[in-house]
């Protein structure tokens, strides 16, 4: 092992939910190999170079693995993973859970200091990256890295193309005997992956979770949005690298025998030619993405606008899923859209396949979106005082707080996050704010730290972003906190127009009059963009947007009075 990774959960508790069956209690290698034993020539991978089946893939896996045990990786080893969505990252995601190893995936894109800081902190002894992606050469980057790596004794380079000096061709490993392979059979309660989250931190936060928690717990969240148990077909706009993507391998394919559509890289033209051409039951993204989608099917083009085959379910997580885009998706794609609010640190509650999870109280102070009723087969969810901890009963606002068969074990080499984030008895404080009505169903209101201050006062971006969304004229909206030498803070709405006439920073604030939105909330810089740009792993990209801003002229800044 070469990163201490504790559970954090009480072992009869994390045993009581093997016991129970809410997880499978068998490692990754071994469900899949299961799957593939049951139905030889199902496909399993459909990408850019086709359709792959589980046999085919299951004897690249085996190479794969016998080459890595070979360089002398052991059960344990933490080995980093760079690859765009493709077969290759679904085999190296296999092999290293068939020797035992722990997957360190994060997406490409993501620049140097970012990666040199993950595998330090990791101490992955080795890290497998695409030669060249879209202008990116990871391979090469991450092995002038290694001098100031000294756990990171290998680079392998996944082509096309040729392989550094000094890295490992994967195709040479791929080419390894199959035979010698011996499945390490780690315990299901071990660490089998490392979810990578930016999260709020200074360095993006490392989550290690074990095969139980994957493929029980995430496992149990897409059987829920499976209304026959047909092994499900998933395509995934968001990288397999991410967080949101690790439902892909160790769930669609280990846990449930599914078959995986995938993008290297996502455009909206390339995902509806994806859904058209290969009808997938099952399209995981993020709103950015559907809405930049819903724009290719509103405009002229009528190759674009044909009839799309409905799936059984667009599952949309990342960000928050305001209830206009929810409204055109549903009745573009012809399917029920699935408001999944989740995080890396082990959160997760989804609005199901009927409109019964969204059907809130009614009451007054109805703040906050609807993101259905929490489901015990992947964790439990509690409204805890801010303050105190203590549990507070229905209707009350407070921290929401988590715990079930998802639950990750522990931060990976930083015991400070373990103790700000973590209760004693296994709780994840999750840092958002939410209350659970007298319904059932979970509010998430906003963040304790995502907020903008302006002379002193608090403005949520994501409140005023829910409001903003309802505008006819607005496509799509990201809301930042921009520095001011005046006021400390001034909020910036970005946004993507819809329609010829575009809105002004008048017209948000006339909207949001009219929404009740109190003045001293509104924004006073308006950025107008023709897409929202994305970070590597799918979502908005703040830091991007903020940068914008302070390069742009300061129009737009007005005197309001708070």
């Amino acid at each position: 092992m070469t990163v201490a990774l504790h559970d954090l959960l009480p072992t009869g508790l994390r045993r009581s939910w093997a016991v129970d069956g809410s997880c499978p209690d068998l490692d990754l290698y071994s469900l899949f190999r299961a799957r593939q034993i049951s139905d030889l020539h199902r496909t399993a991978v459909l990408d850019s170079k086709g359709a792959l089946c589980y046999t085919a893939l299951d004897r690249k896996v085996r190479c794969l693995a016998t080459g890595l045990a070979q360089l002398g990786v052991r059960p344990g080893d933490v080995v980093g993973v760079q690859l765009p969505n493709g077969r290759t990252a679904v085999i190296a995601d296999l092999a290293l859970a068939a020797i035992g190893a722990v997957a360190l995936p994060f997406p490409v894109g993501r620049g140097g200091l970012e990666a040199e800081s993950l595998l330090g902190r990791a101490e992955a002894v080795a890290v497998i990256a695409s030669v060249e992606h879209r202008g990116n050469r990871h391979a090469a980057d991450l092995h002038a890295l290694t001098a100031g790596l000294p756990a990171l004794r290998h680079v392998i380079a996944a082509g096309p193309g040729t392989a550094p000096a000094g890295t490992i061709p994967l195709t040479g490993l791929l080419r390894s005997d199959p035979a010698a392979f011996v499945a390490a059979r780690p315990d299901p309660d071990s660490a089998a992956r490392i979810l990578v989250s930016s999260g709020s931190e200074a360095e993006p936060k490392m989550i290690a979770y074990s095969h139980n928690a994957l493929a029980g717990g995430r496992g149990n969240f897409l059987a829920s949005l499976m209304p026959d148990a047909t092994p499900p077909r998933a395509l995934f706009l968001v990288p397999l690298g991410s967080a949101f993507g690790s439902s892909g391998t160790a769930v669609t394919l280990a846990r449930h025998g599914g078959t995986l559509v995938l993008l290297d890289h996502f455009t909206p033209e390339a995902a509806l030619a994806a859904i058209r051409e290969h009808a997938p039951t099952h399209v995981l993204g993020v709103p950015t993405m559907v809405r930049m989608m819903l724009d290719l099917l509103d405009g002229p083009d009528e190759a674009e606008r044909g009839r799309l085959p409905a799936p059984t379910a667009l599952i949309l997580g990342g960000s928050a899923l305001d209830e206009t885009t929810a409204e055109q998706a549903g009745r573009a794609f012809g399917c029920p859209v699935v408001n999944l609010y989740g995080s890396a640190d082990g959160v997760n509650c989804h609005t199901g396949l009927g409109s019964s999870d969204t059907a809130a109280e009614e009451v007054p102070d109805g703040a906050g979106i609807v993101v259905g009723r929490p489901d015990p087969r992947v964790t439990d969810i509690r409204i805890a005082d801010t303050g105190t901890g203590r549990a507070l009963p229905d209707g009350e606002t407070g921290e929401i707080t988590a715990r079930g068969p998802m639950t990750p074990m522990c931060y990976v080499g930083s015991p400070e996050l373990d103790a700000r984030y973590r209760t004693p008895d296994g709780w994840v404080r999750t840092g958002d704010l939410g209350r659970i009505d007298r319904s059932g169903l979970l509010h998430v209101v906003g963040r304790l730290k995502d907020i903008v201050i302006r002379g002193g006062a608090n403005i949520s971006p994501a409140e005023v972003e829910r409001e903003l969304a309802s505008d006819p004229r607005v496509r799509d909206v990201v809301c930042v906190g921009v520095p001011d030498e005046v006021m400390g803070e001034r909020l910036a709405a970005c946004v993507v127009p819809r329609g010829p006439e575009a809105p002004t920073l008048d017209s948000l604030g006339e909207h949001l009059g009219l929404r009740g939105l109190e003045r001293r909330k509104h924004p006073e810089r308006l950025l107008l963009l023709e897409r929202i740009p994305l970070t590597p792993a799918g979502k908005p990209d703040r830091t991007a947007l903020r940068e914008r801003l302070a390069a742009a002229p300061p129009a737009g800044r007005v005197t309001v009075t708070a």
